[in-house]
């Protein structure tokens, strides 16, 4: 079995791929950063992630990807708030808020009326597909 090589998608340099798909230097360098807002952290329960950003230079994404892997408690930090993924608005968990995923569970929901109302516009049952074709070539018991 031979060594994989790949690029680092943070730095873009050659490395021999093992269990991360981050090169050695950049997950040193992602370690630091995440010891530096833990201590700042320490010091500062009430702050938010703009703050922490300020403070300890790490990118609110970084940040963001530390919070979402459990490696930082926002239980203990009680102004500690993430960017919605949609719409970039300030949230405690999950990975919208609850405007996007009312949007998105909206959205869903007359995509899937309007496909049920095309089908029966033309005449196909709701459990047509393969299964149905193959009904049809059946003989009747």
């Amino acid at each position: 079995m031979g060594m994989e090589l790949g690029n680092c998608p943070r730095c873009g340099k050659l490395f021999a791929k093992n269990f991360r798909d981050i090169c050695p230097s950049c997950i040193k360098d992602i370690e630091a950063e995440y010891e530096k807002c833990l201590k700042y952290l320490r010091e500062e329960k009430s702050a938010t992630i703009q703050e922490v950003h300020e403070a300890t230079g790490v990118s609110i994404r970084q940040i963001t990807k530390f919070i979402k892997e459990g490696r930082i408690s926002i239980a203990n930090n009680p102004n500690m708030m993430y960017p919605c993924e949609v719409c970039g608005v300030l949230i405690r968990d999950g990975n919208m808020c609850d405007s996007c995923r009312a949007r998105l569970t909206r959205d869903l929901n007359s995509a899937l009326k309007e496909d049920t109302s095309r089908r029966n516009e033309s005449g196909e049952k709701s459990g047509s597909g393969a299964y149905s074709a193959i009904d049809k070539f059946r003989s009747p018991q």
